[in-house]
């Protein structure tokens, strides 16, 4: 029974010959179009992109063959604390992947695990190229062994904006450097910092963007005001309670993800500060927790969900351009971010003097 039922379901599902039709195309045109050829027209390839989603098509491995095409395998590597921002990024990597008509194939990697058998993992599995969003993106032996493995690679989220690996990124110095200047411009001039995990260049960069702001505006920064962390919850609770203690604490906490200045909002509940009133807490991401939280977070929206579709499509370009004999220099992207405000933030209370009325 269930198996007549699939039948049927294959039987009604759109053939490559449907989306052809609705595009007024012809079905190798759409096939040069799955298959990512650049001899199609854009406004052609408009219309069969079009015709695609309307039809809910999926392309399969024969439709692929049409223009010489093979079944592609990418892997998506990944190793990231925050929940809330593997999720945004997985989402944005399965949906460019069904766009390209690839198999994504998504393993979890572990300290504990060498890269070498990650490397022999891959290579059994078939896998073509694969996505590494962070820290697996700064993880220099993990680059070299793909590297020598042959296996394509796109680092995403990296603050480094040079190397031999393909790249989607934001400025995060500039995003860090304009967080900084919105608290100076609301009134702030003691502005505590969460700094990210330190196995990560993109840590580093947001790190700068918050000192050259202090810089730019003349304000000495104060390295008590700075706490690591590591972008977990945890690390989160552990810096904000370091910062808040101090005899004269910040006016505002930029933390460098939005899980620890989600923690920070915490420690400042428990505290009994009022939040923005009596501290402005702001964020980076914008993942679905900066929202799920009260008051909902100020923050850098990344563009995760953007960045791990682009970096999706830009290894699949790389792998066919690679079957096609075509040499390329690795793609560098730098995807616009941008300063959400939400209830988070305010301009410092005024204390009264001492004496005063």
């Amino acid at each position: 029974m269930s198996i007549s039922r699939t039948s049927r379901r294959q039987r009604n599902a759109p053939t490559i010959n449907d989306v052809a039709r609705h595009a007024g195309v012809s079905p190798m045109t759409v096939s040069r179009v799955i298959n990512g050829k650049q001899v199609v027209r854009p406004t052609t390839r408009a219309m069969v992109d079009a015709a695609i989603a309307a039809l809910n098509y999926a392309p399969s491995p024969a439709a692929r063959s049409l223009a010489g095409g093979e079944e592609m395998r990418i892997g998506l590597l990944y190793s990231n604390p925050s929940a809330s921002y593997l999720s945004e990024f997985l989402v944005g990597s399965l949906e460019q992947a069904s766009r390209s008509g690839v198999h994504l194939v998504v393993e979890k990697w572990d300290e504990e695990t060498s890269v070498k058998s990650v490397i022999d993992h891959l290579l059994r599995g078939r896998i073509d190229g694969v996505v590494l969003p962070p820290p697996l993106c700064d993880l220099d032996s993990m680059a070299q062994a793909l590297a020598a493995a042959n296996i394509a690679a796109v680092a995403v989220a990296t603050g480094r904006s040079s190397g031999n690996l393909a790249v989607v990124r934001i400025d995060d110095r500039q995003a860090a450097y304009e967080m900084t200047r919105h608290l100076i411009a609301l009134g702030h001039s003691r502005i505590g910092f969460i700094k990210g995990h330190p196995n990560q260049s993109a840590s580093t960069r947001r790190l700068e963007g918050y000192v050259a702001a202090l810089g730019d505006a003349g304000i000495a920064m104060q390295d008590d005001y700075i706490a690591q962390g590591y972008f977990t919850y945890r690390s989160g609770l552990d810096a904000a309670e370091q910062i808040l203690a101090l005899a004269e604490p910040p006016t505002a906490v930029f933390a460098s993800n939005d899980d620890m200045a989600a923690a920070t909002v915490a420690i400042a509940h428990r505290n009994g500060l009022d939040v923005p009133g009596d501290l402005t807490v702001c964020g980076f991401d914008d993942t679905s927790l900066a929202t799920t939280i009260w008051p909902e977070l100020t923050t850098i929206r990344q563009p995760i969900s953007a960045m791990s579709r682009a970096a999706v499509d830009v290894l699949v370009r790389m792998l066919r351009a690679q079957r096609s004999n075509v040499e390329a220099d690795p793609a560098h992207l730098v995807l616009d971010h941008q300063l959400i405000r939400r209830q988070s933030d305010a301009p410092p209370r005024v204390r009264p003097k001492a004496g005063g009325v």
